[in-house]
This record gives C-alpha cells, sequence and structure tokens, in this order.
C-alpha cells in the first residue's frame, strides 16, 4: 500500500491540523468545522492572524523569485509546503524559469490527498511530492535526490515549519544536517512566528491545546540562529513583510509584523 492509498486512514477530523487550519485563515475550503473552530479561537485571542498568514504568503512569492530571477536559483526544496493555494512555490518559479524543478514536502495526509495540485509542471521542469516530516532530514533528502540534483544550488524553504519543532526534537540539528547536504551557491529561506506580542502567545497556547501538532513561538534572534553559517543576503533578518517589499504593497501594522524572516546563501 502506497502512502497516497494510506492517507485516509491518517487523516484526523477530531482534532486540528496546521495546514487546514493555515488554509482556513487565508481563506481555503481544504479543512474541516474542527479546523475552522481552531481558527477562530485564535483570531478571537489574536484577530490579526489572519492578515500574518497572508503576510507570509507574500513573503514566500517574493523570495521565490529573488531565487529564481536574482539568484539564478533552478531547483527548489519546499519542506512543510502546506495545502495548494495561489502563488505556489513552483508556479512562481516556473513564471520566470520554466525548466525549474521544485520538490514538495509534508507529512499532513490532507496535504498528501491535494498533492496533486503541486504537480502540474511545465514541460520543462518537474514537480514532485514527498510525504515526510521535517524531523527526519534524511529520507527528505534520499527522496529528494531523485528529482532534484545535489551537485547543483538548490533553494531550501523552510517557511513556518520549524516552529513546529519543539527545543527538544533539536531545530538546530535538523534545519544544519538539511544546510550540509546543499552544494555551496545554494539558498536558505526560513521565516517563522515570534514570541513577540502576549495576546499572540495567549492565542497559539489555546491552539496548541487542541491541535494535533503544537507551534512554539521564538525569539527573533534564536530563529535567526537557525541560519548560522549562512551569509544573509540583504536585509538580512527583518519582519516578513519588510524582507524586499513590493513597492505597491499594503502597509502593515505592528500586529502582522510578529513573524521574521531571512534568506541564507551557502558560500
Amino acid at each position: 500500500m502506497t502512502d497516497r492509498d494510506d492517507w485516509s486512514s491518517r487523516l484526523q477530523t477530531d482534532r486540528p491540523h496546521s495546514a487546514r487550519v493555515w488554509d482556513y485563515l487565508l481563506g481555503g475550503k481544504n479543512h474541516y468545522l474542527v479546523d475552522s473552530r481552531a481558527g477562530d479561537l485564535i483570531l478571537e485571542n489574536f484577530p490579526e492572524f489572519a492578515a500574518i498568514a497572508r503576510v507570509q504568503r507574500r513573503f514566500l512569492e517574493r523570495v521565490v523569485r529573488f531565487l529564481a530571477r536574482d539568484a539564478g536559483i533552478r531547483q527548489f526544496l519546499d519542506v512543510g509546503t502546506g495545502l495548494p493555494t495561489a502563488n505556489n512555490t513552483h508556479e512562481v518559479a516556473q513564471r520566470i524559469a520554466p525548466e525549474s524543478r521544485v520538490v514538495y514536502v509534508d507529512n499532513d495526509p490532507i496535504v498528501l490527498a491535494h498533492a496533486d495540485a503541486l504537480l502540474h509542471s511545465t514541460p520543462e521542469g518537474r514537480c514532485a511530492y514527498l510525504d515526510a516530516d521535517v524531523r527526519d532530514p534524511r529520507k527528505i533528502l534520499d527522496q529528494a535526490a531523485h528529482t532534484l540534483d545535489f551537485d547543483r544550488p538548490v533553494g531550501l524553504m523552510l517557511l513556518n515549519i520549524m516552529g513546529q519543532v519543539s527545543d527538544e526534537e533539536g531545530p538546530e540539528r535538523i534545519v544544519a544536517e538539511l544546510v550540509d547536504a546543499l552544494p555551496r551557491g545554494s539558498y536558505v529561506a526560513l521565516s517563522d512566528g515570534t514570541a513577540t506580542s502576549d495576546r499572540l502567545k495567549v492565542a497559539v497556547e489555546a491552539y496548541n491545546a487542541q491541535s494535533v501538532n503544537t507551534y512554539h513561538l521564538r525569539a527573533p534572534e534564536r530563529i535567526g540562529s537557525f541560519l548560522r553559517g549562512l551569509r544573509l543576503v540583504e536585509p538580512g533578518l527583518v519582519r516578513s513583510a519588510d524582507w524586499r517589499p513590493d513597492p505597491e504593497s499594503e502597509a502593515v501594522t505592528r500586529e502582522q509584523g510578529h513573524a521574521v524572516g531571512a534568506v541564507g546563501v551557502k558560500e
């Protein structure tokens, strides 16, 4: 039995899952009542959270555009991709470079069920989906090597995923193992929510109390430390909304700023 065949037996609809709650906050339709209720609980405690979700999505678009257009990256490893939505990594990259190859990684069974939406590659490029957990970097790297050439630069995307790894599970070790496998000239994009708002902390604690997978807010400096050893491209570690914003982007409030992001290059 393949992972895809087994997805329904792993699907838990009695407790919220992060990918489905995120989908709800982004205005999507691939979630259950338990997920929308969890999303509403977050919004009751921190109404600006939906805006943060949109800011994070736009950060992804700008990062991929930078990597494909300015850095010349043609291979992407997107870990913790979440449910398909508009402007997925391969769509942004292949609009610039149709030959781009993208490997998506997630371990939520409902993401697996919708993975076909992530696999509509251009004829020149290629897309693949791996059913794997970020806590198992060796499995990710071994399987991604069927699609990506690790002798050539790769853009590693770790957006809103390391916050799902507890301190006890060693997030630094996981990032280091993934980065160690990348050749020089590769880039790593990382972003996560920050422990800079008491109201946001309350909202996340309420979510964690009922969710299958918990989220761990951290200080901006701690999040930035995951990229230690890489040279950060300008503007360094900043609020996600402030990372090379589009000129026409809307103003960002302080509440929408409780997430940071950075892109580092392996030299």
